[in-house]
Order: structure tokens, then sequence, then C-alpha cells
């Protein structure tokens, strides 16, 4: 069961450590090339619309953006505080170099020392095979210990017969088991409760 969301709200944007957010919570960040939709994900996950701004035009987001959740996991138990943090994405971003190079820096360093960061969404494109950009972010994540879980966005766009293989080449070209990339349209709402699900159990209680 898929808890129920209690509030979202935007908390800050940070470009720097001694701009994170401070107070010790679990935290999930959204890792991804630019215009996968990670901003999209994290609206339908918190079932509020516009809570993470939202643009066609790739390279938007220029910094990490930090968010409160309170989720409860079911009537009988108290809601629990949690934190989102969306990053800029890496690809195609039309900016100068110099200026994807600081972004990198700056997601490298927050990926590598963030305390608390108890998983963290890989979002690749359904429509396509997953790039070597998307080998290498998680490879890199893997790397320095973190739990990844791998969502495949866009799913809608993919007719309903082929989404099954879709999925299964998508785990392939990436190297992690079958079953373990998640399908997930914001469009559709498909796999919005699957991904909390296992986003639950990465939490811990």
């Amino acid at each position: 069961m898929a808890p129920r969301i209690v509030s979202a709200e935007f908390l800050k944007t940070g470009t720097k450590r001694d701009e994170w957010p401070a107070e010790p919570l679990p935290e999930i960040a959204f890792v991804g090339r630019s215009n996968v939709g990670k901003s999209s994900m994290l609206n339908a996950l918190v079932r509020r619309g516009g809570l993470a701004r939202v643009s066609s035009t790739p390279g938007r987001t220029q910094a990490l953006q930090f968010f409160r959740v309170l989720r409860q996991d079911s009537p009988a138990t108290r809601p629990w505080p949690l934190r989102f943090c969306d990053l800029p994405g890496y690809g195609f971003a039309k900016v100068p170099k110099a200026e994807r190079d600081r972004w990198a820096a700056m997601i490298e360093e927050y990926l590598r020392e963030r305390e608390g960061l108890a998983a963290i969404v890989l979002i690749v494109d359904a429509r396509h095979a997953p790039p070597e950009s998307d080998r290498e972010a998680l490879a890199f994540l893997t790397a320095h210990g973190r739990r990844v879980l791998v969502a495949a966005t866009k799913i809608d766009k993919i007719t309903k017969s082929h989404r099954f293989a879709t999925i299964k080449t998508a785990a392939r070209e990436l190297g992690v088991p079958d079953g373990e990339v998640v399908p997930f349209s914001a469009v559709e709402g498909t796999g919005t409760d699957a991904l909390w699900k296992r986003l639950v159990v990465m939490l811990g209680p």
C-alpha cells in the first residue's frame, strides 16, 4: 500500500554544501537526463501538481531543489517526514560548458557527500535505450555505495503491448536484474504506487 501524503512543500534551493538543509531527515534524490521528467515524477509522487517546477526547456533546473514531504504509511501510524531533492539534469542542456562543469561538480559533491541520502531514483526515458550518460550515472552511484532505484518514465508513449519488452531491454542495457526497473508515467499515474512501495522499503521504519 502506497503512503498517504499529508503535506508537501518547497524548502529551499541550494548550490553549495552550506545551503543544504540541516534537519536530519531521510532524503530521496531524483537524478536523470535533462527533460526526462524528474519534476513531473516528483509532483506525481506527492500528488500535487505544480510543487516542483516543470519545464519543456532542458536545463531549466540549475540548482538542487529541496522539498519536505510528510507521509503516513497507514491509518494506524503517525506521519513521518522525509525530504526530496530534485537535481539538475545531465545531458543536452543548452548552456555553456563552464556552466555544465559547475553543475557536474555540484551534483557529484552532493551525491558523494550527502549524509542521510537514503535512496536515489535514477530516471531513464522509456522511449529510448539508456544512453552512455545513464549507464555512467548508475555506475557512479553504485561505486559510491548509494542505493539506487531505476524508473523508466514516459511509459505512456509506449504501446501497452510493447511496454514489458521495453522495460526488460532497459534493465538489460543498464545491467540490473529483470523486474528492478519501475515503469512510470506522470500522465497516466502508472508506477506511482509501485515506486512508493519500493521507496518505503528503502527508507525503512
